[in-house]
């Protein structure tokens, strides 16, 4: 059975937890394997809606196992919060594994987050301010707490007064913020340790045993192609890798188990915070896309920057990733428009570029070269096989295939999880349906 990676595509929010879904109780296992409490999946089960944030959608699955693995940073109050919201709901939570490596948000890094973003003015990133970048950065300075580190407190003691030695003279010297006492933070980090300890454990482990013994793993990315720290639009980006490489070093499962990368691109496109956004539309037609397609964040309710769909981009995530299939979302939601312009090109102070310039500064003038197809009409939410699609809705699809370069095996037609159309097996089959 396969080893299976889902990002997305663009900018996020293109509706991973919806694939995830999808796949229910074919998978055994979902692990998320990086970022934090800083995306979100909204996942509509019957006349209920769950909006995630820290956990893996999977979790939703009755016996699939959720895993937080080791390149997640963790907030344990949001992950107690979860949990807890989920089990009022009826919902069972009783499988999910946490890895032991898994770094932890302390206090500090969240006041950071947000005085830094305040700091910056104009040059702000456009972060959750949820201490998700500190963190990651304390990590790659080797002063990170680990969740491992919580059943030690002798060590969490040493790491959590190393830490404040030098961050509260950033935020009393910098920001002019007070200090914070070590009592305060060792306080947070272990009011939660016991209530997780019976789900701690060597994730990587027993991923690697599950492929073994022939299990079925889905590897959910979070966030999306374009915040990856090394391949995404630098520096507005995430600070993990939410690109499908990502999940080797996120799960500490190897490249060579990896069997099928699942792309997740809207039928248009979308993005929260700062940045560039070449299809960026601030008319009428980009409010129509948001309230329609109810574009508000999961995780900060910020309306959602909206705009046509960008085949460039999705030559690129195709291209990064190595995509074997795409789930194609929310295409219902451009029913009633008379045209839909569709980038398949930048200009550049008039040069011409049929793929992601590398150049931050040429991404950040690019000028979408725009080709325009037939809208449709009718309504598609009932369509459950491609020909019974309007015809220029299935043009529209096969359009989106062809310049990206990746087959569209699956396509939404509305909120529900069985509102779509399957045309080829995520898990391998070639059956057309």
């Amino acid at each position: 059975m396969p080893a299976i990676v889902l990002v997305g595509t663009q900018w996020g929010d293109e509706g991973k937890g919806k694939a995830t879904d999808l796949l229910g109780s074919r998978i055994d296992h979902v692990v998320k394997f990086n970022g934090g409490n800083n995306a979100g999946h909204t996942v509509v089960i019957g006349d209920q809606k769950y909006a995630l944030h820290l956990l893996p959608s999977g979790i939703l699955s009755p016996g699939v196992t959720p895993v937080i693995a080791n390149g997640v940073v963790i907030d344990l109050s949001v992950l107690i919060d979860e949990l807890d919201g989920l089990e009022a709901r009826g919902v069972d939570t009783s499988l999910l594994r946490v890895s032991a490596n898994a770094h932890v948000i302390p206090p500090y890094n969240r006041v950071l987050d947000k005085v830094t973003e305040r700091f910056l003015g104009k040059r702000r990133i456009g972060t959750t301010g949820r201490g998700i970048g500190p963190t990651y950065a304390d990590k790659m300075n080797r002063v990170g707490i680990r969740v491992q580190d919580l059943y030690d407190e002798s060590i969490l003691r040493q790491k959590v007064e190393a830490a404040l030695g030098f961050k509260n003279q950033l935020l009393l010297k910098i920001y002019n913020r007070r200090d914070i006492e070590v009592e305060e933070v060792m306080g947070e980090l272990l009011r939660h340790a016991e209530r997780i300890r019976p789900m701690v454990t060597d994730t990587a482990l027993e991923l690697n045993e599950a492929l073994d013994r022939g299990e079925t793993v889905l590897f959910e990315a979070g966030q999306a192609t374009l915040l990856d720290v090394d391949h995404g639009t630098y520096p507005f980006v995430t600070s993990s890798n939410a690109t499908a490489g990502g999940a080797c070093t996120g799960a500490g499962v190897p490249p060579t188990r990896i069997d099928r990368v699942i792309g997740v691109f809207k039928a248009y496109t979308t993005r929260v915070g700062e940045g560039p956004f070449p299809t960026e539309l601030e008319d009428e037609a980009g409010e129509h896309l948001r309230e329609v397609g109810a574009e508000f964040g999961t995780t900060t309710g910020r309306p959602r920057r909206c705009g046509w769909a960008d085949v460039v981009i999705g030559r690129y995530a195709t291209r990064v990733n190595g995509l074997t299939d795409v789930v194609l979302t929310k295409l219902d939601v451009l029913t009633g428009l008379d045209k839909l312009p569709v980038c398949v090109a930048y200009d550049v102070q008039g040069e011409r570029f049929d793929e992601m310039p590398v150049n931050q500064s040429d991404f950040h003038h690019a000028r979408p070269i725009y080709v325009e197809l037939d809208g449709w009409t009718e309504d598609i939410s009932g369509c459950r096989r491609f020909e019974e699609l309007p015809e220029a809705a299935q043009n529209y699809v096969l359009h989106l295939e062809k310049w990206t370069g990746a087959r569209i095996s699956v396509i939404g037609v509305g909120p529900g999880r069985d509102e779509v159309i399957v045309r080829h097996d995520l898990l391998g089959s070639d059956d057309v349906h």
